[in-house]
């Protein structure tokens, strides 16, 4: 008969499991042991320690998706109806495959992906239109709108916009996922798959409907996540005493030289307060080749004079608000550990630099950038993946504390993240519309209200900043900053 919790008939402990796991065997149908139905799930694959972090993590004022903002030139021969054509060209529920048709269950306390039996395609593919005349004004705050609101956790965790009526003729598409799906570099590479190189190349498919290369993938069932995690742990554990001698190494260090930042001794200011869910964005594309060779000119790497940029701009947005710390702003700064080919998952630690913010001249700080930023990739060059990865979590921890509750730590990791993303060299089409722009939009949350991501596309270096609207005003000045602090590097 089936399984009712308002009987009062015995229930064995297979028929328990059986039913946790969502399988209803036929009445008088053998029953295996609860051991044996956890290895015969195939269905769910289990979300590593990393991607369950980001639903753990998530709250009302702090959704957990990242997402990215295109600008499309439609190809010559489009019609006036090209938008329409495009959606409904691709809203075939059934060329999704995973991870864009599979969602979330839970089991024993674990997250799984599982195929959605009741994938609806309209629920994620939408069109929208910008009112007259389609300033790029209006569509960041579109974006910005947008990426305030909370993917829904009963369906696949992403969702798609085409937005007509940019200026310039031009089309636009929001996309967010949650980071639980996927990190900044498997989320370039899903879009770099679903594109070509070729202006002519007709017949591609949308993002959704590519699969995905590399390796098979591994980690079905309750029985390999547990495996896995008891690996993981026996890794990480087994590093312990030599990440806790390093730790202690860099605490001190970063006590006695202001050029390495220490993990722990982050000034407060205003981008470490509270968050609400309301979010503003604001994006801006600077030339590759400036950025080169500025580098170039001070013995520096693209992402050097990336962060002097950044260090440069957050100096006179904060001095403009009268809330300059004493104490340079420090950074973290993402590293992927990424060493194969897949595209979903989170394959991420972090490195931690200091910006400088508390020198006035430009070359000095890009110095001290150089300085702190090599003192990191020293340390890691010591350490296995497995150490990395665990160093970097207990760097994080204060921050970390943060997130998962809504206290603001006494002391704190960083202040905020600036993540680099490589991009396409490339110019990318779909379908014939040439891809003009990619910006990404990204996570803010409790005690880091500010975050500077950014990404290379072609011979352009692409920067989505997203902020808390109601903790940090006039973020968009940010961009003028921006500029300025390139200008200083060149001159």
């Amino acid at each position: 008969m089936p399984l009712c919790w308002g009987t009062c008939e015995a229930i064995n402990a297979s028929a328990v499991v059986e039913h946790l796991l969502g399988a209803r065997p036929a009445p008088g149908a053998y029953t295996p042991s609860p051991l044996l139905a956890i290895r015969a799930e195939t269905r769910m694959k289990a979300l590593s320690p990393m991607d369950q972090t980001f639903l753990w993590l998530e709250r009302r004022n702090q959704p957990m998706h990242v997402g990215g903002l295109q600008l499309i030139t439609p190809p010559p021969d489009a019609p006036p109806d090209f938008v329409q054509r495009i959606a409904e060209r691709i809203r075939n529920p059934a060329e999704a495959v995973p991870p864009f048709n599979q969602r979330l269950v839970q089991r024993f306390g674990v997250w799984f992906w599982t195929e959605d039996e009741d994938f609806d395609i309209e629920a994620h593919v939408r069109v929208l239109a910008l009112p007259r005349p389609g300033r790029i004004r209006e569509l960041l705050a579109l974006a910005s709108q947008l990426h305030s609101n909370h993917l829904d956790r009963a369906r696949p965790l992403w969702e798609y916009y085409i937005i007509d009526g940019v200026e310039g003729g031009r089309v636009a598409v929001y996309t967010k996922i949650h980071h639980a799906m996927v990190d900044g570099v498997a989320a370039m590479r899903m879009l770099m798959r679903s594109m070509s190189e070729d202006p002519a190349a007709r017949r591609l498919p949308a993002i959704w409907a590519k699969p995905l290369d590399g390796p098979p993938a591994t980690g079905y069932g309750l029985y390999a996540a547990l495996t896995q995690a008891a690996q993981a742990a026996r890794e990480q554990i087994g590093g312990v005493p030599f990440v806790a001698r390093e730790l202690y190494d860099r605490l001190k260090g970063g006590l006695s030289n202001g050029d390495l930042a220490s993990g722990f001794l982050a000034p407060h200011c205003i981008l470490n307060q509270r968050v609400t869910a309301s979010r503003r964005f604001a994006a801006q594309s600077y030339s590759l080749d400036r950025i080169r060779g500025a580098g170039k000119a001070h013995a520096a790497t693209v992402n050097d004079v990336v962060l002097a940029m950044c260090g440069s701009a957050l100096r006179k947005y904060l001095q403009e608000l009268d809330a300059l710390p004493e104490k340079s702003l420090v950074a973290m700064v993402p590293v992927s550990m990424r060493r194969d080919d897949t595209a979903t998952g989170n394959q991420v630690a972090m490195l931690l630099a200091s910006l400088g913010t508390h020198l006035t001249d430009p070359r000095e700080r890009l110095e001290a950038i150089k300085r702190s930023v090599q003192g990191s990739k020293d340390r890691y060059a010591k350490m296995t993946p497995g150490q990395i990865l665990t160093y970097a979590g207990l760097l994080a921890a204060p921050s970390n504390i943060s997130l998962a509750t809504g206290l603001a730590p006494h002391f704190q990791a960083y202040n905020l993240a600036i993540s680099n993303v490589p991009g396409p060299k490339r110019p990318l089409y779909w379908n014939g519309a040439r891809l003009d722009g990619t910006y990404p939009v990204s996570i803010v949350a409790d005690g880091q209200a500010l975050n500077i991501t950014l990404n290379s596309y072609a011979d352009k270096m692409e920067f989505g900043i997203t902020a808390c609207r109601r903790a940090l005003p006039h973020i968009q000045r940010l961009l003028d900053y921006l500029e300025q602090g390139l200008s200083e590097l060149e001159a």
